[in-house]
């Protein structure tokens, strides 16, 4: 059994936002032959993408063949709208939450979907995720940052209360990266500065101590294997051991709060795997693909069950068993297509 925690959707088609909110640079989507289109932003091409955003029955065929039993569906952090008024924000979330559900209930045992919510507003954002977790969703999809508020924001930490109290996971996705003006070329701000904002974030909460104020009920989970943080988390611990300016407000070593949140495996590599599952530990990683993303794994779960070197009992908690109990989900094993089986719905 496998559940793929980190995957995208997008509506195959949406409201025209810049009509109605009549502001420019909103995202929408130009379709062409073949179920491919290309997302923009305004007149702006963003990313090419295909009919598998949208399309339930193409997803399950996929997920079919790599032997996935359940996807966690969130949609693109584009569609945030965070720098966006609160309001404007607010109506975006609930197209987009309608929207992840509708593709979810062609198979409501297999898809699964996190919300998004106005993350610039606390009170908006709040009422929007008990709604949509009463509607259905799991769990909710939050930016790693707003604007310059970081995620130890007195707002942001007020709204992942709220959502310990209704019992929902949190994944949070870098966006908005940092220094783009200096990476022009060859997607270097997926590769180089998503991981940074990750590490990034996940320090805010440690050196904080935004954590000690934080509820240990609280389910957070950092996608990309936490970016670049547990690769540098020794030299993390030899700043907190000798610099006063680190530990000022950070009353623990920072290693000692892995047992605080949890990551995907999206690391594509068996070296990166294996040392991401010696740091954060085998109960903290979780299948997560970035489907159907080209920067994605292109055989999901692939990286897993070929690992030589984890054992057949990580192996489970890392496709299966820790996502499960991360967001509360009851499965039984699918029967899949590429075995000679029905397409299960």
């Amino acid at each position: 059994m496998s559940i793929d925690i980190h995957t995208h959707f997008l509506p195959r088609t949406w409201p025209d936002l810049a009509a109605r909110f009549g502001t420019p640079d909103w995202p929408w989507m130009r379709h062409g032959p073949g179920g491919k289109a290309m997302l923009m932003v305004g007149e702006r091409e963003f990313r090419p993408v295909s009919a598998a955003c949208w399309d339930a029955r193409l997803r399950l065929e996929h997920m079919d063949r790599d032997a996935v039993d359940v996807q966690i569906m969130c949609a693109t952090p584009l569609l945030f709208a965070y720098q966006r008024p609160a309001a404007q924000a607010l109506e975006c979330a609930r197209i987009f939450n309608d929207a992840a559900l509708e593709i979810c209930a062609h198979a409501p045992r297999r898809l699964k979907s996190l919300c998004q919510v106005p993350l610039q507003d606390t009170e908006l954002a709040c009422r929007e995720l008990s709604r949509a977790m009463d509607d259905g969703h799991i769990g909710v999809h939050i930016g790693n940052h707003v604007g310059e508020r970081e995620m130890n924001d007195e707002g942001i930490l007020a709204f992942l209360r709220h959502c310990a109290e209704e019992g929902a996971a949190v994944f949070v996705h870098p966006w908005d990266m940092m220094a783009q003006e200096r990476m022009a070329k060859y997607q270097l701000p997926w590769l180089v500065s998503m991981p940074a904002e990750t590490q990034l974030s996940i320090l805010w909460l440690i050196l904080s101590g935004a954590f000690e104020r934080l509820p240990r009920s609280l389910r957070l989970c950092f996608a990309h294997g936490g970016g670049s943080f547990p690769y540098l988390l020794g030299r993390i611990d030899n700043a907190w051991r000798n610099r006063d300016l680190v530990r000022e407000d950070c009353p623990h070593p920072p290693s000692s709060y892995l047992d605080r949140f949890s990551v995907d495996g999206a690391v594509f590599s068996e070296q990166a795997l294996e040392f991401l599952v010696r740091t954060m530990g085998e109960d903290r990683v979780m299948l997560g693909s970035d489907y159907p993303d080209p920067l994605g794994e292109q055989h999901v779960g692939s990286l897993v069950r070929s690992h030589p070197s984890l054992a057949a009992s990580a192996r489970g908690k890392l496709l299966h068993a820790n996502a499960a109990a991360f967001f509360g989900i009851e499965t039984a094993p699918t029967a899949h297509a590429g075995s000679g089986a029905r397409l299960s719905v």
